[in-house]
């Protein structure tokens, strides 16, 4: 059997040869040396598709175990979410911590945010120890938008200390969120100092280097376009070669189309928008930020921002579920900006670029083995910083013999979402007009 892009439904935000993303994140990095497409034939050990965190820490955990590696990009390394994102290192899962416990046992949900941990961990540890220039910073705030949900925020540290050993989480009164945050939306929050922000094209970046200088060979511009299983190893064709491969690991996330048509059934591309300020004094930082958290707020449709290193104030907000992207994402996001912070209603929003992510129904993300020796991972619903750069080191470790937490992540994976490839983005998008509908009720 061949699989290959045939579904052309919904078109993730790409990028041509000819061009970097026009983000703001590309005019703050250090560019990476370039590469070459896949040009002829060539064999390896083990195939990765995808250049973002998980695709990345696959080709390093690889070839840092031994193993002859190629990396097959469509653009450029970190051209899609992983380099345009919103750079939070959340703790645990993407789901929260109890809400995990409703859905699958206290058991599992210790299991799994204990994987939520280690990723973050593997974060962590990667930055110090191959020296990426990243502007870490630890911290990220979660305000609540509705008074009713303030009122459960009393309780969650203890709940998280007794349930999941975890005592990073601080609640904040209304009054003490303030101090933190100056906005009028919100009725409480806490505090997590356990996670961190950071410059995800940076990080990225650094990633890269680190699975090149390993020995792992990465090509741009090399688009898989189909694939198969063939006589004991796998066959990948590209625009201008062909890759033959003992293993595959696909890591495509949003960017998949129907390479994997079971992933695909599961893993729902969504466009996301972000803009970044004009540097703002350090007055005005102190006036709505002072002591420089992240923050995420509790909206289904959620909003979150960060000031960078620049003083810039990064600020994503709204999403799209239509197969075409608007000519200009600033209004969407100025709309929400200004909710958040009436004061900068007129800021000029000297950057704003769109990415296209990948959700799944239960907002955990997919750890599939297709068939052996061929592993799909993806689904990362936002949380793809740590989550996606554990996926990639545990991909191997499956592949390699065994992988307990692979298998653990496995087990909890969403069912596809319904309606078949024609009608499962219409069905989407009616479903999150209703969740952003009720975002408006208190």
């Amino acid at each position: 059997m061949v699989w290959g892009e045939s579904m052309k439904l919904f078109q993730p935000h790409r990028f041509s040869a000819a061009s970097q993303p026009s983000d703001y994140y590309p005019t703050t990095v250090r560019a990476l040396a370039p590469t070459e497409a896949l040009i002829g034939e060539h064999t390896a050990d083990l195939c990765v598709v995808g250049g973002g965190y998980a695709g990345l820490s696959a080709a390093l955990h690889a070839a840092q175990a031994g193993l002859d590696v190629r990396l097959l990009e469509a653009a450029t390394l970190g051209a899609g979410a992983s380099g345009r994102n919103g750079g939070q290192v959340g703790s645990g899962q993407r789901v929260d911590a109890p809400d995990l416990a409703k859905a699958h046992g206290l058991a599992t949900a210790q299991d799994l945010w204990r994987i939520g941990e280690d990723a973050k961990r593997l974060v962590l540890d990667l930055i110090a120890d191959h020296q990426i220039s990243c502007e870490l910073r630890r911290g990220i705030l979660y305000p609540v938008h509705k008074r009713s949900a303030a009122r459960a925020l009393l309780d969650y540290p203890e709940i998280m200390r007794r349930d999941f050993g975890y005592s990073r989480f601080r609640h904040l009164s209304a009054d003490e969120l303030r101090a933190e945050l100056n906005s009028i939306s919100y009725y409480g929050a806490v505090l997590d100092e356990g996670a961190a922000h950071l410059s995800p094209l940076a990080y990225l970046r650094g990633l890269a280097r680190a699975a090149i200088a390993a020995g792992a060979k990465c090509h741009e511009f090399s688009p898989v376009l189909e694939w198969s299983a063939d006589a004991g190893r796998y066959r990948l064709r590209t625009e201008q070669g062909h890759l033959r491969a003992k293993q595959v690991i696909f890591a495509c996330n949003g960017y998949l189309n129907d390479l994997v048509p079971s992933m695909a059934a599961r893993c729902m591309p969504i466009h996301n928008f972000i803009a970044a300020t004009r540097p703002l004094s350090d007055a005005q930082i102190a006036e709505l930020i002072p002591n420089r958290y992240a923050v995420a707020d509790s909206r289904f449709v959620i909003n979150y921002f960060r000031i960078d290193a620049d003083n810039r104030l990064l600020f994503g907000g709204g999403e799209s579920y239509s197969y075409r992207l608007p000519d200009d994402v600033r209004p969407i996001v100025r709309r929400a900006m200004s909710q958040v912070f009436p004061q900068l209603a007129a800021a000029d929003l000297e950057y704003a670029w769109p990415g296209t992510l990948a959700i799944t129904r239960n907002r955990l993300p997919q750890f599939r083995e297709e068939l052996p020796g061929a592993i799909a991972i993806g689904g990362f619903s936002g949380h793809g910083i740590s989550i996606g750069t554990l996926a990639g080191k545990l991909a191997v470790e499956k592949l390699m013999g065994s992988s307990p937490h692979f298998d653990i992540m496995a087990s909890a994976a969403a069912p596809p979402f319904p309606g078949g490839p024609r009608w499962r983005q219409s069905l989407l998008a009616a479903a999150m007009l209703g969740a952003r509908m009720l975002d408006r009720l208190a």
